[in-house]
C-alpha cells in the first residue's frame, strides 16, 4: 500500500507529498534554528500519517502530548517511572503497536538521556515477531546524540549516543524508521545524521550549519545563502521519499497545537505610583512557616515502601529464636551497618528503597532479629550518615532536623552536610561533596539544589572576592568557614 503524506505546497502552489513507505525505508533528518518551524513540520507529518503507521515520539519538552486528545496517542510521563519500567513499556509498545508520546519534561538533561536510551534500547531489543513498522520521532536530537562531550557523565552520553546510532543505522531491519530533528547540525553526531536519506532544511544562520546543510542537499557553497533567507515554516526538501531535486515546501496547517508557543508582545503594565526603586529593592520579609506534622493516621506510604516493610516483617531469620540484643549493642550495630553502606562508592547512586534491602540483610548477618528501622527511619538515618553524622541524628541534631522539615526527604543529606560544617566551624562543602550526598554526578543539579534551599530561606550563601563560598543557616545561627578553593 502506497501512502502519500501531504506536507504542504511548493513555490508554484502545487502540493508536495511524502511517500510513507519510502520514508520508513530511508529515514528523515529535519534541521532548522529555533523558531524555523521544525516542531510544526513534525506535527504535520504525524497528523497526516496517523492511522497509517505506528508512531513513537520522544519529546523533551512535552509539546506533542496534545496528539493524544485528537489522535489517541498514549502519553507517558517519564518522570513518574524508573528506567527499567520505561524499557519494559517500550517492549510492550512494539508488541501492541501502540502510538505513544514519551514526555521527558521535568527531567534533567542526564535523566532525559538515560530515559531515552532505555526506551530506544527496549524497542530495539523487542522479539523478531514484534518488528512492525513504526515512525520513531526524536525532537531535539542533538541532546541525545551530541557531537561532543558535555556536562553529563561520559557513560550516560555513550549510552544515549549508542541507542540513537542503533535507531538510525540498524533500526530499518527491525521496522524502526528514525525521524530526527535538530537545531544545530554541528552539534549532532555525524554518524547519526549521515544515516538519513531524506532531508528537510529550514532557516539557518550559522555558516558551519549552512555549509553542512548545503552539502546534504547537494548544493554549491554559494547557494547555501538561500538557507538563511528561508521564511519561517518553509523548508528545502530532498530525498527519495519527497523529491529527487531540492524543492522548497511551505508546510501546511496542523489541527493540534503545542502546550508552549512562541512569545507574543503584550502591553506593559502601568507603573505604580510609588517610588519604584524602594518597591524593587525593599528587603524580603521572612515567610517561612513550619509545616504541620503528618500524623500516622493521615500518612499514606508509597506502594513500594509498604511492600518492602511487609517483606521485612515476613522474612524469617535464624536469629528470631535467639535472645534479644541490648539496645546499646543494637544501636552500635545499626551505626556500623550504615557506615559500611555509605563507604560503598556504588551506594551513592542507589535509591533508599534499594539500599534498605541491603540494610536488612546486613542487620541479619550481625544478629539483629527484627529490622530496627522502617524504610522512612532508614532513609533519614542514611541521609545523616552520608553527611558524616553516624549517631542518632534525632538526639544530637534535633534543631537542624526541625529546620529541614520544610525540605523534601532527598535534600536532607545535603542540608545536614552543610549544617555539620557550619556547626563544627569547617570549610563550606564543595559541589562535589554535596553531589555525593545527593546521589548525583551533575554539578548543575547541585547548584539548583542550593538555590532551592536558599529560596526556602534556610541558606544564605556568600561568595568573597577570592571566589570562596560560605553558607549561613539563619534559623540556627551557624556559618561555615569559606570553602578551601574558589
Amino acid at each position: 500500500m502506497t501512502v502519500s503524506v501531504d506536507m504542504g505546497l511548493d513555490a508554484g502552489g502545487a502540493p508536495v507529498g511524502m511517500d510513507l513507505e519510502e520514508l520508513l525505508a530511508t529515514r528523515l533528518l529535519v534541521q532548522g534554528n529555533s523558531g524555523s518551524g521544525k516542531s510544526h513540520l513534525l506535527r504535520r507529518l504525524l497528523e497526516r500519517s496517523a492511522g497509517h503507521v505506528q508512531q513513537v515520539i520522544i519529546d523533551p519538552e512535552g509539546d506533542f502530548v496534545t496528539l493524544s486528545d485528537r489522535y489517541g496517542h498514549l502519553s507517558i510521563e517519564a518522570s513518574e517511572h524508573s528506567e527499567r519500567d520505561v524499557a519494559r513499556f517500550a517492549a510492550r509498545i512494539r508488541e501492541h503497536r501502540a502510538s505513544v508520546v514519551l514526555s521527558l519534561e521535568g527531567l534533567e538533561a542526564e535523566g532525559q538521556m538515560k530515559c531515552a536510551a532505555a526506551f530506544l534500547n527496549g524497542m530495539f531489543d523487542a522479539p523478531r515477531e514484534h518488528w512492525y513498522p513504526a515512525l520513531v520521532v526524536v525532537d531535539e536530537a542533538q541532546l541525545f546524540a551530541p557531537a561532543g562531550g558535555g556536562e553529563v557523565a561520559e557513560d550516560v552520553r555513550r549510552a544515549s549516543l549508542s541507542a540513537m546510532t542503533n535507531l538510525m543505522c540498524r533500526g530499518r531491519k527491525r521496522g524502526l524508521a528514525g525521524v530526527i530533528a535538530t537545531q544545530r547540525l554541528a552539534k549532532l553526531a555525524k554518524n547519526v545524521a549521515a544515516e538519513a536519506s531524506n532531508f528537510l532544511m529550514g532557516r539557518t544562520f550559522l555558516d558551519i550549519d549552512m555549509a553542512r546543510a548545503a552539502d546534504l542537499l547537494g548544493m554549491e557553497r554559494r547557494q547555501a545563502e538561500a538557507i538563511r533567507d528561508l521564511q519561517r515554516g518553509t523548508f528545502l526538501a530532498l530525498g527519495p521519499a519527497v523529491a529527487r531535486r531540492p524543492v522548497a515546501i511551505r508546510i501546511g496547517a496542523v489541527e493540534t497545537s503545542a502546550r508552549s508557543s512562541s512569545p507574543k508582545l503584550t502591553p506593559l503594565p502601568e507603573a505604580p505610583a510609588g517610588d519604584m526603586k524602594e518597591l524593587l529593592l525593599a528587603p524580603a520579609e521572612p515567610s517561612w512557616v513550619p509545616p504541620e506534622p503528618t500524623t500516622p493516621a493521615t500518612a499514606t506510604p508509597a506502594r513500594s515502601e509498604t511492600l518492602l516493610q511487609a517483606l521485612a516483617r515476613s522474612v524469617p531469620s535464624v536469629a528470631d529464636t535467639g535472645p534479644e540484643m541490648e539496645p546499646e549493642e543494637a544501636a552500635g550495630h545499626v551505626t556500623d551497618v550504615l557506615r559500611a553502606i555509605v563507604a560503598d562508592t556504588e551506594s551513592a547512586f542507589r535509591s533508599p528503597s534499594v539500599l534498605y534491602q541491603d540494610f536488612l540483610v546486613r542487620c541479619r548477618m550481625v544478629g539483629l532479629a527484627r529490622p530496627p528501622l522502617d524504610l522512612s527511619a532508614f532513609t533519614r538515618r542514611l541521609s545523616a550518615a552520608r553527611a558524616g553524622i553516624h549517631g542518632d541524628p534525632d538526639a544530637e541534631w534535633s534543631q537542624a532536623l526541625e529546620a529541614a522539615r520544610a525540605l523534601p526527604d532527598d535534600m536532607l543529606g545535603p542540608f545536614l552536610l552543610v549544617a555539620r560544617a557550619a556547626r563544627e566551624g569547617l570549610p563550606c562543602p564543595s559541589d562535589q561533596e554535596i553531589a555525593a550526598t545527593y546521589g548525583t554526578s551533575s554539578l548543575g543539579r547541585v547548584r539548583r539544589l542550593l538555590q532551592y534551599i536558599e529560596s526556602r530561606e534556610l541558606f544564605v550563601t556568600r561568595i568573597d572576592l577570592a571566589g570562596k563560598r560560605s553558607i549561613t543557616i539563619p534559623r540556627l545561627g551557624w556559618t561555615t568557614q569559606p570553602s578551601e578553593s574558589g
